[in-house]
């Protein structure tokens, strides 16, 4: 049995914009969090891709990861992930076999079958391309072969790519990506920070689908958590309204701008959507050291996840380090 203190802790960012200062401060207030993350221990930084959204600004994946791993000299790098149907999988062979060239053994490769935005977004990203979700396992397949050594009869390669063999991961918020990560032999991760009802339905369909492969012997699952920790139970409920405006807002079509926390929610929102925020939200640990160690000790008991990665949108920088903080302190027990 998997206890909290053997499980792998990383860091999803989605790089939050704030009205007042813009995406050039996010940006860089994310290598400032990826350096503390690496100091407190974290395994992994993953940021992810999604387009048309004012509140997040992480669209160019690749390019800020190489910020990133430039700025950092351990933690892995990652996309949490690359959409891939809003891409040709020889271009996302070569953006991350030159990630890999330059930060040998730290980049990750993480791979979603939705578009990250909507449909007229997806449009004006793909032009030519189709980029339907149904050719998502032909085109990990390709993808696959491009990152991997060269064969004879190869026409096209990846320059650089070829032969990097980058770690892929299938990540999915329903059961499709878990059942072809098994049958891939892929490490999977499940996106459990905002579509909780599914996972325990997805962790088994993917060991029960999981075929031993060269990147694999036995299935890895990673597991999506929203994550507000504080020095004490009632400031992390406090500091948790700014998230739940921000998903308020998602479910309204409004800004993902983010808004400041407030004392209380109540006028802000409808009981229907009140529910739907904590049904969006179902898996978020929010509280003080103890709240989140008695929540993440369930999760585990429960999951038996090889590790867990958190997201963590507060509105002011320095209350989303000291939220990382306090979860690397309760990690290592």
């Amino acid at each position: 049995m998997t206890v909290l203190t053997d499980t792998k802790y990383s860091v999803l960012d989605l790089v939050p914009v704030r009205a007042d200062h813009g995406p050039a401060r996010s940006l860089h207030n994310a290598l400032d969090l990826a350096r503390h993350a690496e100091t407190w221990g974290y395994n992994r930084f993953w940021v992810a891709e999604h387009h048309n959204m004012d509140g997040i600004a992480s669209s160019a994946t690749s390019v800020l990861l190489g910020y990133l791993a430039g700025g950092t000299s351990s933690i892995r790098m990652g996309s949490g992930g690359v959409m891939l149907p809003n891409h040709a999988p020889l271009v996302i062979a070569e953006q991350f076999g030159t990630l890999e060239s330059l930060y040998p053994g730290r980049i990750d490769l993480g791979l979603g079958r939705a578009p990250g935005s909507d449909q007229m977004t997806a449009r004006a990203l793909r032009r030519e391309r189709s980029g339907s979700a149904d050719d998502f396992p032909d085109d990990v397949r390709e993808l696959m072969a491009y990152l991997g050594p060269r064969t004879p009869d190869q026409k096209v390669i990846a320059v650089p790519g070829s032969g990097t063999n980058v770690p892929i991961w299938l990540l999915g918020s329903s059961l499709f990506s878990a059942q072809l990560a098994g049958m891939y032999g892929l490490p999977y991760a499940f996106a459990s920070h905002f579509a909780p009802r599914y996972m325990h339905e997805a962790i088994r369909v993917y060991r029960a689908h999981f075929k031993p492969s060269e990147v694999l012997d036995k299935p890895y699952v990673m597991l999506g958590v929203p994550l507000v920790a504080a020095d004490s139970d009632e400031h992390a409920d406090y500091l948790a309204t700014s998230v739940y405006r921000r998903i308020l807002n998602l479910m309204r079509g409004q800004t993902l701008v983010q808004q400041p926390p407030v004392k209380s929610m109540e006028g802000l929102w409808l009981p229907h959507e009140k529910a739907a925020v904590g049904d969006f939200l179902g898996l978020a640990v929010v509280g003080g050291p103890a709240k989140v160690r008695a929540k993440l000790e369930v999760l585990q008991e429960q999951t038996q996840a090889d590790e867990l990665i958190f997201t963590c949108d507060l509105y002011e920088h320095a209350d989303r380090l000291r939220s990382y903080e306090l979860l690397a302190q309760v990690m290592k027990g």
